[in-house]
C-alpha cells in the first residue's frame, strides 16, 4: 500500500472545512506529474494533508475513498480527481522547517518537489511523519 501527501492553501480549502464537508473530490491539479500521481493512488490508501503557503505543515490524515475519474471541473480530459476522506487530525502538525530538518526526511519529495500539488510519500517517510506528530506506531 502506498502512501501520499496533498497540498492545499487554507484560504482555499482548509483541513477544518475537509472535516465539515467529511468527503471531497481533490481537483484543480494541472501538472502532469501531480496528475499521474492522482492517477495511482487506490481505494484505501492513506494521505498527509499538507497546508501550503500560510501554516506550512502537516496536519492531518484522509484517505482515499474513490479512485481516480474525470476532473467535473474541466472537459479537458487530461485532468483527473480522487475522492478523499478525512481520518484525522494529527496530535502535533508536523511543519516544513521540521521535516527539512530532520536528515531522515532529506529525500522526501516535499523537500526536493516542492511545488508539486501530490506527491508519493515512502513508507519510511510515513513512519518518521508519525513520529514527528506524535502519533502511535
Amino acid at each position: 500500500m502506498a502512501y501520499w501527501l496533498v497540498k492545499s492553501e487554507p484560504f482555499k480549502y482548509s483541513w477544518d472545512q475537509f472535516v465539515k464537508d467529511k468527503q471531497t473530490f481533490w481537483d484543480g491539479v494541472r501538472n502532469y506529474g501531480a496528475r499521474n500521481n492522482l492517477k495511482a493512488m487506490k481505494k484505501g490508501e492513506q494521505v498527509l494533508f499538507y497546508h501550503s503557503n500560510e501554516g506550512v505543515e502537516i496536519v492531518g490524515i484522509a484517505k482515499v475513498v474513490k479512485e481516480s475519474y474525470q476532473d467535473p471541473t474541466t472537459d479537458e480530459v487530461a485532468w483527473v480527481v480522487v475522492d478523499l476522506q478525512p481520518v484525522k487530525k494529527l496530535k502535533s502538525p508536523v511543519s516544513l522547517q521540521k521535516v527539512k530538518a530532520d536528515p531522515r526526511l532529506s529525500e522526501m519529495a516535499l523537500v526536493r518537489l516542492g511545488r508539486l500539488s501530490v506527491q508519493q510519500v515512502t513508507d519510511s517517510e510515513w513512519k518518521i511523519i508519525m513520529e514527528l506528530a506524535g502519533e502511535k506506531k
